[in-house]
C-alpha cells in the first residue's frame, strides 16, 4: 500500500506560513502580553502554589535559602537524579550532601505532599557586579521552588516552613565544630577547635548525678517558651565545686561537647573594669558556654557588705556588682542559650550573692571517686566492666579519699587489668594508711 505524503507537506507548508505571518505581522510586544495573559490565566486555574526562595536578600544571604540547603542536603540520597553534591569545610565535622542544579525533591509533611527544584541560571556578571574588572565573568543566580497544592498553603507557611528551619538550625548546630575562645584583656583575642574527646558516656562521676545533670540540660534546651513566658534571659547558671581533680573541667567538656556549645574561657585577671567585661559577655554567640575557672581566687570579688570602692582604691577593675550585672542584670538579657559556669575549690569562700539561685541555678558537688565513678574509670582504661577484684576496692573506696585523677593515674600503665587493679588496691591500702596517721595525730593534738 502506498503512503500519500501530500497532505502532510501541505499541513507543513501551512505552519510554516502562519508562523511567518506571525512573525513579521504581528508586533512582539503583543505576543509577549498574549503570553503573559495565557500563563497568569493557567496560574488562576491551576491547583498548585509556588513559593520562590532566591539566595539572597539585598546583599544579605537568604535564612531560609540556607535552611532549606542543609534541610535538603538530608534528602539527597532520595533524590532520583544522578547527580549529587558534597562538600566539607575545615568548620564541619561530617560531609555536606545537596541536590544539584534542577534537580527535584519530593518530601511529605503532616500527609502533604510537596516538591522541591532547586533553580541555576548563569548571567553575564557585569550586569550584576565586576569581578577584578572581567566582565566576562559568569555568575549564578540561584534560588528554590517550593510547589504544593494551593489548599494546603496555611500549613506549608505556618508549619512546615518554620519545621524545615528548625530542622535545619539543628543539623547546623550538631555539624559545626565547637571552639574554644579565650580573652585577651578587653575582647576575645583566640578561637581554636576544641577536640576534647570527654563525654557523658566516658565521664567518670556518679551515675545517679550524671543522669540529673543530662536531664537538667535537656529541660534547659527545651525551655525556650517557658523563658519568654516567665520573662526570664534563656540562661542557666552552674557552680562546679570541690577538691581538685575530681573532674570540673572533664564535666565542662562533656556538657559542651553534649550541647554542641562553644567554650568561653574568662580569664578576670586581664579583664581591665566592668564595662570591659559587659562587652566581653556581650560578644559571645548564642548557644555557648561561659567559665570561670576558680572563681575564688582568680581575682579578689570583695564581699560588697564590706565595701568595693574602698577595696579597690579608687582605681577601676572587675567588681562583684559589675560581674553580678554582667551574667544576671539587663545585658544578660540580649543572648541566648548561655550556660554560666562557676567553679571552685572552695565553696565556702564565695559571697552568698554569687550563690543565688537565678544566678548559679544548680550547685553540684564533685567530691572523691566513689565505686560508681571508678567501673566508669575502669571501663575507659581497662575496658572491663567485671572482675575479681572490685568487691576489695569497693570496700577501699568507701574508707579512703581519693579523687578520680589519682584513680586514672594509677589505671594508665602498661600491664594487663589484673596488674593495674592489683596496684590499685595497694595504692589504696597504702593511702588508707596515711590518712588514719593523720587522723590520730590530729587527735593527740587535741587532747
Amino acid at each position: 500500500m502506498k503512503f500519500d505524503t501530500k497532505p502532510l507537506v501541505s499541513a507543513m507548508a501551512s505552519i510554516m506560513v502562519m508562523r511567518t505571518i506571525k512573525n513579521e505581522l504581528i508586533p512582539h510586544e503583543f505576543l509577549s502580553i498574549f503570553q503573559s495573559g495565557l500563563d497568569h490565566l493557567s496560574r488562576r486555574f491551576s491547583a498548585q502554589f509556588t513559593i520562590v526562595i532566591e539566595e539572597f536578600q539585598g546583599m544579605a544571604r537568604n535564612q531560609v535559602f540556607e535552611a532549606a540547603e542543609i534541610y535538603l542536603g538530608t534528602k539527597a540520597a532520595t533524590v532520583s537524579a544522578e547527580r549529587v553534591k558534597v562538600s566539607k569545610s575545615e568548620e564541619h565535622k561530617k560531609l555536606s550532601f545537596n541536590i544539584d542544579r534542577n534537580a527535584e525533591v519530593d518530601d511529605v509533611f503532616e500527609g502533604v505532599s510537596v516538591k522541591w527544584k532547586l533553580i541555576c541560571i548563569q548571567v553575564d556578571s557585569s550586569r550584576i557586579r565586576h569581578y577584578d574588572n572581567d566582565s566576562s565573568a559568569v555568575a549564578e543566580i540561584r534560588s528554590y521552588e517550593l510547589t504544593f497544592h494551593k489548599k494546603h498553603k496555611n500549613k506549608v507557611f505556618n508549619s512546615y516552613l518554620p519545621y524545615v528551619m528548625e530542622i535545619a538550625d539543628k543539623i547546623k548546630q550538631g555539624n559545626m565544630a565547637i571552639k574554644i575562645h579565650s580573652n585577651e584583656y578587653n575582647y576575645w583575642s583566640r578561637d581554636v577547635k576544641f577536640n576534647h574527646p570527654m563525654s557523658f558516656d566516658t565521664l567518670a562521676i556518679d551515675e545517679k548525678l550524671q543522669r540529673e545533670i543530662v536531664n537538667d540540660l535537656d529541660k534547659f534546651v527545651k525551655a525556650r517558651d517557658f523563658y519568654r513566658r516567665t520573662g526570664k534571659a534563656w540562661k542557666r547558671g552552674y557552680l562546679l565545686y570541690g577538691p581538685p581533680g575530681t573532674g570540673k573541667s572533664s564535666l565542662i567538656a562533656a556538657m559542651s561537647n553534649y550541647l554542641h556549645y562553644d567554650i568561653y574561657d574568662l580569664d578576670l585577671t586581664v579583664v581591665g573594669d566592668n564595662r570591659s567585661l559587659k562587652q566581653l559577655i556581650l560578644g559571645m554567640s548564642n548557644r555557648s558556654i561561659l567559665v570561670i575557672e576558680d572563681i575564688d581566687c582568680t581575682i579578689k570579688l570583695q564581699n560588697r557588705e564590706e565595701g568595693e570602692e574602698a577595696s579597690n582604691n579608687g582605681h577601676d577593675k572587675v567588681t562583684l556588682s559589675g560581674l553580678l550585672n554582667a551574667t544576671d542584670g539587663l545585658w544578660s538579657c540580649c543572648s541566648e542559650e548561655h550556660i554560666i559556669i562557676f567553679t571552685t575549690n572552695h565553696k565556702e569562700r564565695l559571697d552568698p550573692a554569687l550563690l543565688r539561685p537565678g544566678r548559679m541555678d544548680k550547685q553540684i558537688h564533685l567530691s572523691y571517686c566513689n565505686f560508681s565513678a571508678f567501673k566508669q574509670l575502669a571501663m575507659n582504661y581497662l575496658c572491663i566492666s567485671e572482675h575479681e577484684l572490685y568487691e576489695k576496692i569497693e570496700e577501699l573506696l568507701g574508707q579512703v579519699n581519693a579523687t578520680p585523677a589519682e584513680i586514672g593515674e594509677v589505671l594508665t600503665k602498661d600491664a594487663d587489668a589484673t596488674e593495674c587493679l592489683q596496684d590499685l588496691i595497694n595504692f589504696l591500702q597504702k593511702k588508707k594508711m596515711i590518712q588514719e596517721e593523720g587522723k590520730n595525730e590530729a587527735n593527740v593534738k587535741e587532747e
